[in-house]
């Protein structure tokens, strides 16, 4: 990749955001996949480490990615929200049983999103070692 381009007003921190967002996007970076690490992007887009930090946080607070402390960024699924607002916007004439469950349920999203995200990035840190040991199994 080049180095942000001087031509362009933006800064390098939203140059590097904006490749990485297409990337994701486009599903050249999956969801439950990780990105490249801070040192990997410095190097990708020749930019400083707090600027590296910086795209990430940009892309965090749009919720494309998420951050495991001690392992890294990933790409987050898709949101499921949606279809629950949807649904509690359609059920508004309902019961209030049904609103409080309808509430219950979009109170608990978040930290059930979490979890799942967590969840994700240990699977794909499994599927990283399987894959190495397949590799290491294959010279021996």
């Amino acid at each position: 990749m080049t180095p942000p381009s001087q031509h362009d007003p933006r800064p390098p921190y939203q140059q590097a955001a904006d490749t990485l967002r297409r990337e994701i996007q486009a599903g050249r970076i999956k969801p439950g996949e990780q990105l490249p690490s801070h040192r990997e992007l410095q190097e990708r887009f020749n930019i400083a480490n707090m600027t590296a930090r910086s795209a990430l946080r940009v892309l965090r607070e749009e919720g494309l990615i998420y951050t495991v402390q001690g392992r890294g960024s990933y790409v987050a699924d898709k949101p499921a929200g949606h279809s629950a607002k949807t649904g509690a916007a359609e059920g508004e004439g309902t019961d209030s049983a049904g609103s409080q469950a309808a509430e219950s349920v979009a109170q608990a999203l978040p930290a059930l999103q979490e979890q799942l995200n967590y969840l994700n990035a240990v699977v794909q840190d499994l599927r990283n070692e399987v894959d190495a040991l397949k590799a290491e199994r294959k010279h021996c």
